[in-house]
């Protein structure tokens, strides 16, 4: 985990991400670079007197002493940081960047883990999950010594989830973690029998070439048996595929990849499928 990069607003939930960025660059020896998107006034942009280069640099050196404010903390030294100030907020430069420095993964903030809907609903994070080729961890509270023990991967054992189970198996082994896969069964059209599910779950480990334990955990609904899972091991993170631009909604049916990130208590990451 070499590269880690973390979008800032000068929020408080942007300084919970950098500070469990921080733990994890101590820890695997990683690069953080510090991305904050300067949002240029509307009308500096649409100006019919064209653009206004010297208000550009004025708003960017603002922007560059703020930021350098903002990383003048004791939780960071010793640590490699790399600001990076980007004019527009276009989201799909965050993508863009970690191509260009072959980063590993995205840590952002989130506000609050009360169900707000801003939180995955035309959200940054949102935004930012779906233009990511890389995974993305979401953090909603201060975690103090960010530590990693039970990490619960949540797939529907199709196919095409393949993937981002693979990449979820090689983050947990990066952080010495124990992988806790589980197929959530549900009441009604989607319900399986334990033979049916212990045969799906068989032959899609047997295409992973993996020899993994998985818990079949019987719930009302996806989400709940997720969520009611991970409390149940006391996780300390959840993991889920996503499609990308197809959004967190095309994770399982309907919006149960949103409404696990918005109800969860610890920190979710998307795996790109």
């Amino acid at each position: 985990m070499k590269t880690i990069i973390v979008p800032v607003d000068f929020s408080e939930q942007s300084e919970y991400a950098l500070k469990v960025a921080a733990s994890l660059a101590k820890k695997q020896q990683s690069e953080i670079l510090v991305l904050h998107m300067l949002e240029l006034n509307e009308a500096i942009i649409t100006s019919s007197e064209g653009f206004h280069p010297e208000q550009t640099v004025f708003l960017l050196k603002l922007a560059e002493k703020r930021l350098s404010e903002f990383l003048d903390k004791d939780y960071l030294k010793g640590i490699k940081l790399t600001p990076v100030i980007k004019h527009f907020k276009v989201f799909g430069e965050v993508n863009e960047i970690a191509e260009k420095h072959n980063a590993d993964m995205i840590i952002m903030g989130s506000h609050g883990s009360d169900g707000l809907k801003e939180i995955f609903v035309g959200s940054n994070a949102e935004k930012v999950v779906r233009y990511s080729e890389i995974p993305v961890l979401v953090v909603k509270s201060e975690l103090p010594g960010f530590k990693i023990d039970n990490f619960v991967f949540a797939c529907n054992f199709k196919s095409e989830s393949l993937s981002a189970f693979q990449k979820a198996r090689d983050f947990a082994s990066k952080l010495g973690a124990k992988l806790h896969m589980v197929y959530i069964n549900t009441p009604g059209d989607d319900f399986l029998s334990t033979n049916d599910a212990y045969e799906k779950i068989n032959k899609y480990l047997e295409m992973a070439g993996a020899g993994q334990e998985v818990t079949i955990y019987n719930d009302y609904s996806v989400e709940k048996g997720v969520l009611n899972f991970s409390d149940s091991i006391s996780a300390d993170l959840i993991g889920i595929p996503t499609h990308g631009r197809k959004g967190l909604s095309h994770f399982f049916m309907g919006s149960i990849g949103e409404d696990i990130t918005n109800h969860s208590k610890v920190p979710v990451i998307t795996f790109k499928i």
